[in-house]
């Protein structure tokens, strides 16, 4: 399934934010693959808001499998401080998921009488 979510990083740390993860760890970068995270990105709004896209048979279980690693353990240590929350809600650093409503292949895929590529997903 595909799934887009929401973080904000406090503008005064963007940079840093964005360095850090011009290099992410080895290890956090296999951990990601191995827990089910596939054409997982991020992208940065100038004020802090981060979209993030990824692909997972099933997020909660790949975010489970992230939450009993060591390695996501320390990266989210020292990833803590960059956070502020998006929604006034949820603690910072917390994924607010945003609701799928348009997929162009999908429509076409129905237009032309085929199955949805997202039927795939899930």
């Amino acid at each position: 399934m595909r799934y887009c979510f929401l973080l904000h990083v406090r503008p005064e740390l963007l940079d840093e934010y964005k360095a850090r993860h011009t290099a992410v760890w080895p290890d956090m970068l296999r951990a990601l693959a191995q827990a089910g995270w596939q054409r997982y990105s991020l992208f940065a709004r100038p004020d802090g808001l981060i979209v993030g896209y990824v692909e997972a048979e099933d997020l909660a279980a790949a975010q489970l499998a992230m939450a009993v690693t060591d390695t996501n353990t320390r990266w989210q240590e020292e990833m803590r401080q960059y956070f502020v929350s998006v929604d006034g809600q949820a603690p910072g650093g917390t994924m607010v998921l945003l609701e799928p409503i348009f997929n162009l292949d999908d429509q076409l895929a129905a237009t032309d009488g085929r199955e949805p590529a997202s039927a795939a997903d899930g």
